[in-house]
């Protein structure tokens, strides 16, 4: 499935727009503890245990994202919009958040 952040794509023409479509994940706050209690991963202001799950949420939310453009018959989602954000309880947990216009091209 082709999948873009832009409204348009070159070459093809958009035949029928079939509506909103978002996938979601949220990391719970005891990934959180392990990585940011484990500071051998922490290099040069870095973690890539931090980096490796937020990767691994923004992988799901996609995939849901996309499932639920094929159940509406789509072959394209255009207008991605990616977005980041803490929720619960004292910011226990982080949310990726994708949306985007599921389409026939």
């Amino acid at each position: 499935m082709l999948k873009t952040t832009t409204s348009v794509i070159e070459g093809k023409a958009v035949r029928e727009y079939l509506g909103v479509v978002v996938g979601e994940a949220i990391l719970g706050a005891n990934v959180f503890k392990d990585i940011f209690g484990s500071i051998r991963d922490i290099v040069g202001g870095r973690s890539g245990s931090y980096e490796k799950e937020m990767g691994r949420a923004r992988k799901i939310a996609f995939e849901d994202m996309e499932q639920e453009a094929i159940k509406l018959g789509a072959n394209g989602i255009i207008g991605i919009d990616i977005d980041y954000e803490v929720v619960g309880a004292q910011g226990a947990m982080m949310m990726v958040s994708v949306s985007g216009t599921a389409v026939k091209l």
